[in-house]
């Protein structure tokens, strides 16, 4: 018995030593650190300091003078667009308020409260509509805008000087199921420097026809008096 015993522990030594070697030889090959955390796993160990939340689910917060918003395009012709505002979601496949083309809602710059949202069928609708909802915009209102599919085939001339009055840079690249996301203001002195485009291309679309997602996030300054 007392042969076996040792025998028995002599294979355990062995077979602990031989793991060992293994694991330290692989992770110092492989570059990879184990810390106490993967191990162990969050649950066993103390819980840090609560994250703050912002406003729409921002990275980051807003001074008081500027209003959160995140604004997030269509991907491809199944997932609809997403505009938040000052934590309160404007449009959204949920509110049942979007749609194929471009998708727009206007807040009033001063007070952030919500005055129109509105979705316009660029593909096969009537583009004198958009053009009547955007020169009927007041000064100091802010715009917000996302694509959904296509939003480009119905745009015309009028349509992108109107976007580019409102501070777009990139209106009049916007081409057959490109990716935008905007916002500007009616008023706006130069150009705005929230917007974001992607370019449909077979090359490097993230759908099958379809470029990835845009998604932008931000503080929009309120306007003042």
């Amino acid at each position: 018995m007392r042969v076996t015993g040792v025998i028995r522990l002599l294979v355990l030594l062995a077979t602990l030593l031989g793991s060992w070697f293994i694991v330290q030889t692989y992770f110092e090959h492989s570059g990879i650190a184990i810390s106490l955390r993967s191990w162990m796993g969050d649950s066993l160990l103390p819980p840090g300091p609560p994250q703050p939340r912002h406003k729409c689910e921002n990275k980051k917060g807003c001074p008081a003078d500027h209003f959160a918003f995140r604004i997030i395009s269509g991907a491809a012709n199944v997932v609809g667009p997403s505009i938040c505002f000052e934590d309160t979601i404007l449009m959204s496949t949920v509110k049942s308020n979007i749609g194929r083309g471009l998708n727009i809602a206007l807040v009033n710059g001063k007070n952030g409260q919500l005055l129109k949202v509105a979705s316009f069928d660029m593909y096969s609708g009537d583009v004198t509509q958009l053009e009547t909802f955007l020169q009927e915009i007041k000064d100091g209102t802010i715009v917000l805008a996302a694509t959904y599919d296509d939003a480009a085939t119905k745009m015309n001339n009028k349509v992108r000087e109107l976007f580019s009055a409102l501070g777009s840079r990139h209106v009049n690249q916007l081409g057959f199921r490109d990716n935008w996301v905007f916002l500007g203001a009616k008023g706006l002195k130069g150009k705005s420097p929230f917007e974001e485009y992607i370019k449909n291309d077979q090359k490097t679309n993230k759908y099958d026809g379809w470029p990835e997602l845009l998604e932008m996030e931000g503080c929009a300054p309120r306007k003042q008096d």
